[in-house]
């Protein structure tokens, strides 16, 4: 359990989509159709878009402002290389060590065929569940399970649980669609009741947007409508979300009240691009003094080609 700032105030800063580059040579071994096409995305747009310089200006703010915690909700990288996971291995070493910092893979994290090659396991350190969280009897469920990862910590008069999924699995060329699975989503059901009946804050982090319609059914999440229900069905306090590289705000009627369920945008984005915003960071401030939880967004980032960052939001996302 990791102690949070003793102010009262957990601070969670989520920053996704960075897209590392530049892309590592391809070698045979995993050159397909499915690398191929990406290759050529990247190449012909995405490498002017995804500066890394940006992305480390990003979080070094993001810490500036005071969080305790950094969540990375997926796609560190492009194609789905080994050496795109050991960059983006280094790379999270700079934003924190991993009691700081928390990891869920993104599409193109899974991405295609790695034979024998660890692929995301890398990150595992970033991606386990502290000791809280494995005590948790539904995290033993399964052995061998990764996800859900939860995370806790302790702030001046109430717990946070930091819940990760995975979403990523391969998929065709062209297809970026997400699915969390029903063994996941079953031992996600039971986290959420279990952390309900302990009287935790529930933060919960995907990298595809969890609602029915949030995506096109080509990038969409396969099961959104089972995670609904789940969210309808337990509660939770906040959902975050990336994948769209784009500001989103939704929300369902949980058990014990509005769940908002937010998207951020890609937090390497330089240049703009096909009308995604500029990087940016979103930073939720957590209360909780009795009754539900108050969750404030500020969301930093560059306002401008060219600019510094700055405040672009600040807006209380949960029920008064």
């Amino acid at each position: 359990m990791d102690q949070a700032g003793m102010s009262g105030i957990f601070r969670l800063a989520q920053v996704t989509d960075v897209h590392l580059g530049p892309l590592p040579r391809m070698t045979r071994e995993f050159i397909n159709l499915k690398r191929a096409a990406g290759m050529i995305n990247w190449y012909r747009s995405r490498r002017h878009v995804h500066v890394q310089a940006t992305a480390d200006a990003i979080v070094q703010d993001a810490w500036a402002q005071g969080a305790d915690h950094v969540a990375v909700t997926g796609d560190l990288c492009n194609i789905g290389l080994p050496a795109e996971y050991i960059a983006a291995l280094k790379w999270l070493e700079t934003v924190g060590a991993p009691d700081k910092v928390s990891v869920i893979p993104g599409n193109h994290d899974i991405y295609s065929s790695l034979g024998r090659d660890p692929g995301v396991d890398r990150w595992a350190a970033y991606m386990a569940s502290c000791a809280a969280g494995q005590a948790l009897a539904v995290q033993l469920a399964v052995q061998g399970e990764t996800f859900p990862l939860v995370r806790v910590f302790e702030a001046q008069g109430f717990r946070v649980a930091l819940i990760g999924l995975n979403s990523a699995m391969e998929t065709p060329p062209l297809i970026a669609a997400g699915q969390v699975g029903a063994g996941q989503a079953d031992r996600l059901q039971r986290i959420l009741r279990e952390t309900r009946e302990a009287g935790m804050v529930r933060l919960v982090m995907i990298h595809h947007p969890p609602l029915p319609g949030q995506a096109k059914a080509d990038r969409g999440l396969r099961d959104a409508e089972r995670l609904r229900d789940i969210l309808v069905a337990e509660g939770a306090d906040l959902v975050i979300h990336g994948h769209n590289h784009a500001v989103m705000f939704a929300g369902v009627d949980g058990v014990n009240g509005y769940v908002p369920v937010i998207g951020a945008p890609s937090a390497s984005a330089a240049v703009s691009h096909k009308g995604e915003p500029l990087a940016r960071s979103h930073i939720f401030e957590v209360t909780a003094t009795g009754g539900r939880p108050r969750i404030r967004l500020i969301s930093r980032g560059i306002a401008g080609a060219g600019g510094g960052i700055a405040t672009l939001d600040d807006r209380m996302v949960s029920p008064l």
